[in-house]
């Protein structure tokens, strides 16, 4: 492999190592490419290449800049690809001086496995989560902390000293969805991608991991309403993460046969249609929530009633824009932040469902290993989600209807064991 000489007079260097599929993950050219647009330039000091597919390789490079403050740039930068020092140190901690906001010098956590150096010891950070910092307790432990959550006093870790990530082998995650060639198409084959979506869910269910569901009013309005409530019923997710909009049509087209005052069955626009979804949430606030509604016999059908018969967990987090809202939604997302944090700790796979909003609010919490699959007739909706840092996802654009009608009929045939269904 060609490598860039030491430029001369004599810069400031650092040498670093990376492991694991460097090379089929494309880690290592990206690392390589990073410090060359960094003003940096590197000798390629070692390099082993796993023969086999899951051989690890290993790489020693060393990385020369201009100026101390270039080098570190570089070093900051690479070390979020798993380029760790040679040299090691233990990480840097800083007392947190006000309530709300990190020391300057902060370390911005991503969304892979990582670990801090404590006393030549390697700590695993844990609620791992993109744009956090991390904080150590007294006793020593290391977890990842927002913005908002930072005490007085707490010990911040600051710099990339003594912190290294663990990158996830993309390479070995694209077995999961044999179908994800590229990260967004519309020219996939829907057919085999709702298949493999059916085999997760119902692989998930049967270890007893949890699923999340993570859905928009679209649902609603394309009328795929029972497909949802059978996957709800057949223990296919733990937990619904939505807004006021898709519970607030749910529960319109329970009372009134409605979405948005449109027919579900006909396909028309009722007289005085448009005060459904209003006098919906009315009436559930009446009776005080949802639950409650559905206990006075209030709602008899739908995706919200299917999560209280089932004791499926739901959140609700609100928006500017919602009417009402409902007596469930969370008003406060900073309130709604800390309760999705805690209800996905144990998610293994997110199924994201035409909500851009949603989908990029629970992407930014979800830990790197967790399976994300984003469906949308919208591919900018992938999009938004690969470029703000959670890769892991996988896209189909599709219709909605189409696919829950097609993702129910599979997980079917799964559960008769017949394998697959007429998947398009």
């Amino acid at each position: 492999m060609p490598t860039t000489p030491a430029p001369s007079p004599s810069p400031h260097r650092e040498e670093v190592e990376i492991r694991g599929h460097i090379i089929d993950s494309l880690l290592l050219p990206k690392i390589l490419d990073t410090i060359m647009a960094g003003g940096g330039t590197f000798t390629i000091k070692n390099v082993q290449i796993g023969i086999q597919r899951h051989e690890p390789s290993h790489a020693r490079i060393e990385v020369y800049a201009p100026t101390r403050s270039q080098l570190d740039q570089i070093l900051a930068q690479i070390s979020d690809h798993g380029a760790v020092p040679v040299t090691l140190h233990d990480a840097e901690l800083r007392i947190a001086d006000l309530a709300g906001a990190f020391p300057e010098e902060f370390y911005s956590t991503t969304n892979q496995r990582t670990e801090i150096r404590r006393q030549g010891r390697w700590l695993p950070v844990a609620d791992q989560e993109m744009d956090c910092g991390i904080v150590v307790d007294g006793e020593g432990l290391a977890r990842c902390v927002p913005m908002t959550d930072v005490q007085p006093g707490m010990m911040i870790v600051c710099g990339h000293q003594g912190v290294r990530v663990f990158p996830e082998e993309r390479a070995a995650s694209k077995q999961t969805f044999e179908f994800m060639n590229s990260p967004v198409s519309t020219e996939k084959p829907k057919g085999v991608a709702v298949r493999q979506i059916a085999e997760e869910l119902f692989a998930a269910r049967k270890s007893g991991a949890e699923a999340l569901l993570v859905g928009g009013p679209a649902i609603v309005h394309t009328g795929s309403v029972p497909y949802v409530c059978e996957l709800l019923r057949g223990g296919y997710f733990s937990h619904l993460f939505a807004g006021n909009a898709l519970a607030t049509h749910d529960l319109e087209h329970a009372l009134y046969g409605t979405s948005l005052g449109v027919s579900l069955d006909k396909g028309d626009l009722l007289e005085a249609g448009h005060e459904h979804h209003l006098r919906a949430i009315n009436r559930i606030r009446r009776a005080g929530s949802i639950s409650a509604a559905v206990e006075q016999g209030l709602i008899k059908s739908g995706i919200m009633y299917e999560c209280v018969r089932q004791n499926i967990d739901f959140l609700l987090a609100g928006s500017i824009r919602d009417d009402g809202p409902l007596p469930d939604v969370i008003t406060d997302s900073l309130v709604a932040q800390r309760e999705m944090r805690a209800r996905i700790k144990n998610v293994t796979f997110c199924l994201m469902i035409a909500t851009t909003l949603h989908s990029i609010a629970v992407g930014n919490l979800l830990p790197a290993w967790v399976k994300v699959v984003c469906v949308d007739i919208n591919p900018s909706t992938v999009i938004k989600l690969q470029d703000r840092g959670s890769f892991q996802t996988v896209g189909l654009v599709t219709d909605v209807e189409p696919f829950l009608r097609a993702l129910a009929q599979e997980v079917r045939a799964l559960e008769h064991g017949q394998g697959s269904g007429n998947g398009e």
